[in-house]
């Protein structure tokens, strides 16, 4: 049995991946630290993710499956550095409203814990939540790393769950000493190598 077929995607998608990735992360504990307000938390991630996701589309890489039940970005951080996104803290406080600085405390978080060694970011992997368990985010995964290993090139991501965690210990993740938000919700950093290196 073959897995789900996944293609780059462009930027006519950009608002479609950043509503997946919000509502499949809407569950999750950090989340709701940065957004604690349920009925608004969704539309707020969405916006936050529709910068970023915005910024991979010229930056970065977008996968998605067939069906848009599936979505990868990356950053590649080999090389020059990337811009930041345009206009990046009027566009947050717009998405974010009441809960900017909520959001800010979180990328001055990863900023702090991140590598600067050679590598590809996986800054998101969402799956539809009816679809999670059934291989999708490990197709997402395997499609990548074929380049990653090719090229030898490493990775890292901040898993925000166990869940996740075990996900990616599975596809080669090496965890790191884990970091939290205020209310002692836990990242866990992690950091593939290149296979047949």
């Amino acid at each position: 049995m073959s897995g789900p077929t996944i293609e780059r995607l462009g930027p006519g998608e950009t608002r479609a991946v950043a509503e997946r990735i919000a509502n499949s992360f809407r569950v999750l504990p950090v989340t709701g630290w940065l957004v604690p307000e349920a009925s608004k938390r969704e539309a707020v991630l969405a916006g936050h993710f529709e910068i970023l996701v915005d910024h991979a589309m010229r930056h970065g890489l977008v996968y998605g499956t067939a069906d848009r039940s599936g979505v990868a970005v990356w950053f590649p951080q080999v090389g020059e550095p990337a811009p930041s996104p345009a206009d990046y803290d009027a566009r947050l406080a717009g998405a974010c409203g009441e809960w900017v600085d909520r959001f800010r405390h979180l990328d001055e978080l990863f900023e702090a814990h991140h590598p600067h060694d050679g590598h590809h970011h996986l800054a998101f992997l969402a799956v539809a939540p009816q679809r999670q368990g059934r291989g999708v985010g490990t197709a997402l995964l395997r499609h990548h790393h074929a380049v990653l290993d090719a090229e030898g090139v490493p990775a890292y991501l901040e898993a925000s769950s166990e869940r996740s965690r075990d996900l990616y210990a599975r596809h080669g993740y090496v965890g790191r000493e884990p970091f939290r938000l205020p209310d002692a919700t836990p990242f866990f950093p992690m950091w593939r190598e290149p296979s047949g290196r």
